[in-house]
């Protein structure tokens, strides 16, 4: 893949996920596009690429030839030379891997009040990722959609009318709490951060699994949907990010659009 202009130059940083979807992994491209930072997407860019993906989550594996645990599942952020020894450094979960990058690029808050509230809204805004998820595959993620569509359009109906608004209100009041600081651009402080990054992709998902309705509530978070996301969308590398085509587009991932599911 073409890094970001805006290059650094350490460490190395090598996304370990599934190519041709934004996935969970979007999260970690966020932080590195946003700042600029250099980092191999492994499956997209090495020609088997895929089978080191594979590798970090071997059912099989115990322990890697670098020490490290196994993944549960990707995203995984490998970073030769972090490890013990001077070896590789293997993370998993997706939070995780935004709180090791957000203290090492800057966008973890400026005190340790700060770290905690920016980790704990990316927390928020992955759980919202996770129910949006569940609206297509409600009963078990390894059936098909069509095998669960009965169900689906009960869950989306609740998740729609429920929990959209339960979170997209609870985003609008941490923003409002923090105008002084954030102006309404920013979740914690006056800078941005990974919690930034996190909800503004969920966001971004949910307008398009769920067009009719995100377009319904415009006027009821206006801070959220008016002043931080499209600040956060036009924010440094990310715009440049955005348009170019190493954002990868929705599909059959997390974010789908089925018609049926959305407002009628």
């Amino acid at each position: 893949m073409t890094p970001p202009k805006k290059a650094r130059t350490t460490p190395p940083y090598e996304l370990l996920y599934w190519p041709g979807i934004p996935g969970r992994g979007e999260f970690i491209r966020l932080v590195f596009e946003a700042t600029g930072t250099p980092y191999t997407d492994v499956a997209s860019s090495k020609k088997d690429g895929i089978n080191e993906v594979l590798a970090c989550k071997a059912e099989t594996l115990t322990v890697d030839s670098d020490g490290n645990p196994p993944a549960f599942a990707p995203p995984a952020l490998r970073i030769p030379g972090e490890g013990k020894g001077g070896k590789s450094l293997v993370l998993y979960q997706t939070p995780s891997i935004l709180s090791y990058l957000g203290d090492k690029l800057g966008l973890a808050g400026e005190d340790e009040a700060e770290k905690h509230w920016v980790l704990s809204h990316a927390l928020t805004a992955l759980d919202l990722n996770n129910e949006t998820h569940d609206t297509h595959h409600p009963i078990a993620t390894g059936k098909y959609y069509e095998d669960q569509k009965e169900e689906a359009l009960k869950k989306a109906a609740d998740f729609r009318e429920n929990r959209i608004p339960k979170y997209l209100g609870f985003f609008e009041r941490v923003l409002k709490g923090n105008e002084k600081h954030g102006e309404g651009k920013y979740l914690v402080g006056g800078k941005l951060s990974y919690a930034d990054t996190t909800l503004f992709h969920v966001v971004n998902g949910l307008k398009f699994a769920f067009p009719k309705e995100m377009e319904a509530r415009e006027s009821e978070f206006p801070i959220l949907l008016s002043t931080f996301y499209p600040n956060v969308e036009g924010h440094g590398g990310l715009k440049e990010y955005l348009a170019s085509d190493r954002r990868q587009p929705y599909s059959m991932g997390i974010f789908r659009h089925y018609p049926e599911l959305d407002r009628q």
